[in-house]
């Protein structure tokens, strides 16, 4: 998004809702001022949607959210600010990309339980299966949108797909970089020049 305002947002709800393999059933975000105001609310109310959000002070809410603003988000554009037109353009280019890459060739696995015996935490993980493989086999997707994910991931080669994504970061880093030692080069100042009073020839000495 090139910034937080409300039609950016709407924009983005509204594009992700139409891709989803599976019906939405609601919004759960963070407490940031481009979620909690009476547009998104009443977006969601109009689609019957239920619409939470995490409790201040409480960080780990988000959990999941987070860990996959990690392992996708940061591992791919790292931490750098983009908040120029260009950027942006280079940066849905990469999205579609690594949502391709992600959702229909890389293996994930989910906790199944977790039991803490004193100091020691025993965990256990299902087996390890794309997102588009558990969307699969989901009650919840429909026969169509099933056909859809086939058919798409038919067309799908991952080697050429993360050579895309490699030189797309690459010419973001470049394009970010630049951006950065032009903000960090000072500015030029004319240069002035003064007749300095004319340095005495003897030091000076004090009366004992």
């Amino acid at each position: 998004m090139p910034n937080k305002v409300r039609k950016w947002v709407i924009a983005v709800l509204e594009e992700i809702a139409k891709i989803m393999p599976f019906p939405l059933l609601g919004v759960d975000s963070d407490n940031g001022s481009e979620f909690i105001n009476h547009h998104l609310l009443a977006w969601c109310e109009q689609r019957t949607f239920t619409f939470a959000r995490s409790r201040p002070g409480n960080s780990n809410d988000g959990a999941h959210v987070e860990q996959k603003n990690w392992a996708v988000v940061r591992t791919v554009v790292g931490y750098h600010r983009y908040d120029t037109p260009a950027e942006l353009r280079l940066l849905n280019k990469i999205w579609v990309l690594q949502s391709q890459m992600t959702n229909y060739f890389l293996a994930q696995q989910k906790l199944v339980s977790k039991v803490r015996d004193g100091a020691k935490v025993t965990k256990r993980y299902d087996r390890p299966t794309t997102p588009h493989r558990r969307a699969e086999r989901h009650d919840a997707v429909t026969a169509e949108d099933k056909t859809i994910m086939k058919d798409a991931l038919i067309g799908l080669n991952p080697a050429a797909i993360q050579r895309q994504i490699q030189a797309l970061t690459a010419e973001l880093l470049t394009l970010t970089t630049s951006k950065a030692r032009a903000a960090a080069k000072p500015p030029v100042q004319a240069i002035t020049t003064r007749a300095s009073a004319p340095e005495p020839t003897k030091a000076a000495t004090r009366a004992s």
